[in-house]
């Protein structure tokens, strides 16, 4: 079995992050992301249901893209994170910013 390519895609004013993300492969994921990001004015919704791994690496991403977000006056929130990665994000006790509803 293969894991499904890591991708960051974005559709009206979803950002849509799916596949099997990990330390080797975050960084373009992580790059696309950025690139989205940038061009979206207002609101922007991140949709994590596609993710086929749970990774720390993936908090450090979505961290990453908040800041960024704060930075060019766009308001982030995600959706449908994986249990599994809300339990990892609530050992540093960002269970509650991970689960932000738009």
């Amino acid at each position: 079995m293969t894991a499904s390519v890591p991708r960051a895609q974005l559709e009206a004013e979803v950002l849509s992050v799916s596949g099997a993300i990990d330390a080797h492969n975050v960084a373009p994921v992580r790059a696309e992301g950025e690139r989205q990001i940038k061009t979206v004015t207002g609101n922007l919704v991140v949709d994590l249901g596609g993710l086929s791994t749970t990774h720390s690496v993936i908090l450090s991403m979505l961290l990453c893209w908040s800041r960024l977000a704060e930075k060019h006056g766009v308001s982030l929130s995600f959706t449908g994170a994986p249990e599994r990665l809300v339990s990892l994000a609530a050992l540093s006790n960002l269970e509650d910013w991970l689960q932000s509803r738009p």
